[in-house]
């Protein structure tokens, strides 16, 4: 880890986030970038977390980080008021009371090669070269886009790839859900960090042999392996995105680095996955 400099400004550290993560390439429906945090306060700390809630914002206090960078955004649609009577209202005030900044890094960091997918292709066991699921087309070389195709390094059957993911990624209380035959032969795979059911036809297309991704709805998915499409494994949300806090913190303190400047970076080790708990029904109903 590095050592920590007092003279790296909060400026110089969202700069080295747009130079790895360019806004422009958020797509136009998202809200990224700096939220709340004066520039030119010194930044020495930085916690990487995937979702902006208050007990981020305690373990950032609790660590003495001046920055918070979060996957997702905490004002996505516009506001008019960030009065503490509400959640989100209340978290601004705890930010700029607390000295601590917000910046958001989202589709910009889907998009981006390496980005979110990338991180949750290595994750579950994805080798060699990874092309995009779904290519950017404002990309010449056809390299930056949503999710990721990749071959695992030996062909295995589904319910081995579903404990090879399950293995890889944090623990949830959902786990790895699985559509398909347990034994069906897996080798080529697409993945796509957060909700990637609109990317359904676009794993059809490419022929993979499965497609892991997250917040997969019943008509969609049902239909979708009536039709001979490739296996679905659907993971937490939260679990699908976190791989690439640890990606991000590394490549940001590189581009610092370039730039004879350091600072001390952490992934939170808060869970923030929606669903805490899971009950499994009576064998009679199964």
């Amino acid at each position: 880890m590095s050592t920590p400099s007092a003279q790296v400004t909060l400026h110089d550290v969202t700069s080295a986030l747009e130079e790895l993560y360019p806004p422009a390439w958020a797509a136009s429906w998202d809200a990224v970038g700096l939220v709340a945090g004066d520039p030119e306060r010194p930044v020495r700390r930085v916690l990487f977390a995937v979702d902006p809630v208050a007990r981020v914002v305690d373990e950032a206090a609790a660590w003495g980080a001046e920055l918070v960078v979060t996957h997702h955004p905490l004002l996505l649609r516009g506001v008019t008021s960030v009065a503490a009577t509400t959640p989100k209202g209340r978290l601004v005030h705890r930010l700029i009371e607390s000295g601590i900044g917000l910046y958001t890094a989202h589709t910009n960091a889907d998009t981006a090669r390496p980005g979110v997918s990338d991180a949750l292709a290595a994750a579950v066991g994805l080798t060699g070269e990874l092309r995009p699921l779904d290519p950017d087309p404002s990309d010449p070389e056809g390299l930056r886009g949503i999710g990721r195709i990749g071959r695992l390094e030996r062909p295995m059957a589904l319910h081995e790839f579903a404990e090879l993911a399950a293995a890889g990624l944090p623990r949830t209380a959902g786990g790895v859900r699985v559509a398909g035959d347990p034994q069906r032969t897996v080798h080529e795979v697409a993945v796509s960090g957060g909700s990637g059911d609109s990317l359904l036809d676009a794993a059809r297309a490419a022929g993979v042999d499965a497609y892991l991704t997250s917040d997969l709805r019943h008509h969609p998915a049902s239909e979708f392996a009536e039709h001979g499409g490739p296996a679905l494994l659907d993971v937490a949300h939260w679990a699908g995105e976190w791989p690439w806090l640890a990606d991000g913190a590394e490549r940001l303190r590189g581009v610092l680095s370039a730039r004879g400047a350091t600072v001390e970076t952490r992934v939170s080790a808060t869970v923030t996955d929606a669903w805490s708990q899971a009950f499994r029904g009576s064998p009679e109903h199964t």
